[in-house]
Formats: C-alpha cells, structure tokens, sequence
C-alpha cells in the first residue's frame, strides 16, 4: 500500500519526513533521499507493531 509522505526542511539543517495517515510516524536525515529511506522504514516498522498488536484492522482504515 502506498502511502502519502510529506518532506520538508527542517529547522537544524536536517530534512523531516512525516506520514499523515499515521499518527506520529516522522523521521528525519541529512538528505532527502535519507529521509524517505527512513521514513520507509519508519512506517514498515509502524505497521508491524500493529500487527503485532491484533490491530490489523486498523491498517485498512489509514
């Protein structure tokens, strides 16, 4: 599943990334392409806690 990922520049230098449809899964790098490959990571790991949690039903709805 995709999902929407916002990139901005962040106040240290460091560029922020942040998933709207999952509540407080941000990341950060020193590259853009650093921080989508975090991000990526970042919402992978998001979603198996979820998982892990038996709250795959809340997957379908983000």
């Amino acid at each position: 599943m995709k999902r929407q990922v916002i990139i901005y520049p962040g106040e240290d230098g460091y560029w922020v990334a942040e998933c709207p449809s999952l509540p407080a899964c941000i990341s950060q790098g020193k590259t853009k392409t650093e921080a989508i490959g975090n991000i990526n990571e970042a919402i992978e790991l998001y979603i198996e806690v979820l998982k892990e949690e038996g709250r795959d039903e809340f997957i379908e709805l983000l």
